[in-house]
C-alpha cells in the first residue's frame, strides 16, 4: 500500500524552506501531496497555477529521485478534510523553531481529535533556511531586493517579473 503524506501551506511563493521540507518529506512517502490553501479573503501575489508551476519547477525533479510522486492541488477548507481527500494518513509540518512548535502541537491536537485516522510528523527545518519566511521574501522582492539566498532560481526569475510588471 502506498503511503500517502500532505503538506500545506500558501506557498506564495516557494521558499527554500519550503523546499527544504518537501525533499525530506519525499523520504517518509511514496506520494507528496503539496496541497496549496485557497483562501478568498486573501489576494496572494502569485495565482494558483503560478504557485503550482512554481512548486513542481523547484523541487519536481528532486522528490522524483528521491523515489516520491509529486502532486500538487489545491484546498480551501481544513487540512485534515484535504488529507482524507487526497488519501493521506500524514501530514507533514515544517518547524523552525519554539514558536512554531507550540502552535503546530495545538493544531496536531485539534486535527488528532477531527481526524484519528491522519497522523501529522514534524519535520525541522535545515539551520541554513529557518529563517526564511514567504511573508519577508515578498517584502524584500517588493522592495527590489536580492531573494535568491531565499527562493529557488526558478521563483527569484518570478518575483523580478512580477515586481517589474508594478513599476
Amino acid at each position: 500500500m502506498a503511503r500517502t503524506a500532505l503538506f500545506t501551506g500558501s506557498f506564495d511563493p516557494v521558499t527554500n524552506g519550503h523546499t527544504d521540507v518537501i525533499e525530506a518529506a519525499a523520504l517518509l512517502c511514496d506520494k507528496l501531496v503539496v496541497a496549496i490553501g485557497v483562501h478568498p479573503g486573501k489576494t496572494p501575489l502569485f495565482s494558483v497555477e503560478e504557485r503550482r508551476a512554481l512548486i513542481e519547477g523547484a523541487c519536481g525533479d528532486e522528490v522524483k529521485r528521491r523515489g516520491c510522486q509529486l502532486e500538487v492541488v489545491t484546498f480551501a477548507g481544513l487540512a485534515v478534510e484535504a488529507a482524507r481527500e487526497q488519501g493521506a494518513r500524514l501530514i507533514v509540518r515544517g518547524l523552525r523553531d519554539g514558536t512554531d512548535f507550540d502552535y503546530e502541537m495545538q493544531m496536531t491536537g485539534m486535527n488528532g481529535t477531527m481526524a484519528p485516522e491522519v497522523q501529522t510528523i514534524f519535520v525541522p527545518a535545515s539551520p541554513s533556511v529557518r529563517h526564511i519566511t514567504a511573508t519577508l521574501v515578498r517584502q524584500i522582492a517588493a522592495m527590489g531586493g536580492d531573494v535568491s539566498a531565499f527562493v529557488p532560481a526558478n521563483v527569484t526569475v518570478a518575483l523580478a517579473e512580477r515586481f517589474a510588471k508594478r513599476t
